[in-house]
């Protein structure tokens, strides 16, 4: 079987995360369930068949540098999970546009983004082009409209697949899905769905309180955590899209208004890349009466997203290999926050299993 030839935009917790995970499975059997993988084997392509080929960042701490020691550098806070060998990649600078804040580039608690401004951002769709990409994995920082626009184009000009893991919305945007269709290219995005996070779990209590019969009144959902993402969304115009994305993904199960508040609250540096996520509900009850739900769930943020990812890059090359184009509206519906069409979770495993079966 052919290599699945992946190219990372954002060399940051969870290009680590990615990078790490794949050789940490590659020697995975298919014929037992692995802790930490939803499918060792999706179609044809095993975990192992990611290859990693090209990788672009702005931070002047990882450009220059091969992959594998790139994700080790700061800012990153994941901690080492897996040996990673030389790659032979090296870290190439790519656009910066609004990828780095103002307050990343300076912050009281802690280096944020240091970009060597007199060094010049390579040409994306060229390298793209050159190591021949299948799939571009964008995971630049929330808030990135332009820069993730830049990958996007790049992406269409080379010839490559995307897999949009920020909520910038690009494959749930007709305008830009109708770009990929053109082109011949699938697409899949847009905002990871973690594989067991704050998203996931609100969505499944929520189905449930609705399926039950029960009434929804209120509900919040706040998280916290100490990387490089969460230091990025303090400033709430970078997390503008996150929020509508992370709400949406809710709401979207919900069939009529509820007070609801869901988004990054706060970054707290010790907590490195540690995800902690507080949600409460209030519903009410046969007899009117007034109940609640309060939860409290604690993930490595980072892993939880690549969990997801090794699913959506073989996706996108599955689809390539179909001549299928355009989003991917299945793969997207379960692995996505915002999809290009919103729908329970478990109608959304039954269309991945049935698509790669290729049903």
């Amino acid at each position: 079987m052919s290599k699945v030839k992946v190219a990372l935009a954002g060399v940051g917790n969870v290009a680590s995360a990615i990078v790490q995970g794949v050789f940490k499975y590659k020697d995975s059997p298919d014929d037992i369930p692995i802790p930490g993988l939803m499918h060792t084997r999706f179609g044809p392509y095993h975990i192992g068949d990611i290859e990693f080929v090209a990788a672009f960042d702005v931070d002047k701490r990882k450009v220059g540098k091969d992959l594998s020691e790139a994700i080790f550098s700061p800012p990153n806070v994941l901690p080492k999970f897996s040996d990673v060998p030389k790659l032979g990649v090296e870290v190439l600078k790519g656009p910066v546009l609004d990828g780095v804040a103002e307050h990343m580039r300076d912050f009281r608690y802690g280096e944020g983004f240091i970009v060597d401004e007199s060094q010049k951002s390579v040409d994306v769709a060229e390298v793209l082009r050159e190591v021949k990409a299948d799939v571009l994995v964008n995971i630049i920082p929330v808030g990135s409209r332009e820069a993730t626009r830049a990958y996007a184009e790049a992406c269409i000009n080379a010839g490559t697949g995307l897999v949009n893991g920020i909520p910038e919305f690009i494959v749930s945007d007709k305008e830009w899905g109708e770009k990929f269709r053109r082109a011949g290219l699938p697409a899949a995005g847009d905002d990871f769905k973690s594989q067991l996070g704050a998203t996931i779990l609100h969505r499944t209590i929520a189905n449930l309180v609705v399926e039950r019969g029960l009434k929804i009144y209120d509900t919040y959902q706040l998280n916290i955590g100490g990387d490089m993402d969460f230091l990025n969304m303090i400033e709430e115009s970078r997390l503008h899209s996150k929020r509508i994305s992370k709400t949406e993904a809710v709401t979207s199960l919900i069939p009529y208004e509820t007070r609801t508040r869901i988004g990054p609250s706060d970054y707290v540096p010790f907590l490195g890349n540690r995800k902690i996520m507080y949600m409460w509900m209030e519903f009410e009850q046969f007899g009117g009466f007034r109940a609640s739900i309060d939860v409290k769930l604690s993930v490595m943020d980072a892993p939880n997203a690549a969990g997801v990812a090794v699913d959506a890059i073989r996706a996108v090359k599955l689809a390539m290999d179909r001549g299928i184009s355009g989003p991917l509206v299945e793969i997207s519906a379960y692995l996505f926050k915002h999809p290009p069409v919103q729908m329970p979770d478990y109608k959304a495993r039954e269309l991945i299993e049935k698509f790669i079966k290729g049903q």
